[in-house]
């Protein structure tokens, strides 16, 4: 079953991408039932090749909180694409 979910965009991923926020259709990506993290990251990928590298460096976040790749992403979540900041 096809999971729809809004994607984030913040600092670099927001430059790679273009837009601040998208909402994505995760259908092909899903295994034994669930979607996860992981596949979102290379579904991503897959769609912006300029997101890539960015993507390989940032840590995601599903609905304010930082998830591995292996975490499950139900209807509806927000995933925020957080890139490596500096500051001081």
């Amino acid at each position: 079953m096809p999971v729809t979910v809004s994607v984030r965009y913040f600092a670099a991923a927001r430059d790679a991408v273009g837009v601040d926020i998208e909402e994505v259709v995760v259908e092909d990506v899903v295994v034994d039932g669930v979607t996860t993290t992981g596949a979102l990251r290379g579904l991503l990928a897959a769609r912006h090749p300029a997101l890539g590298r960015v993507l390989r460096q940032s840590r995601l976040a599903v609905n304010e909180r930082f998830a591995g790749d292996d975490a499950v992403l139900a209807a509806g979540a927000v995933v925020a694409v957080i890139p490596p900041v500096a500051g001081g």
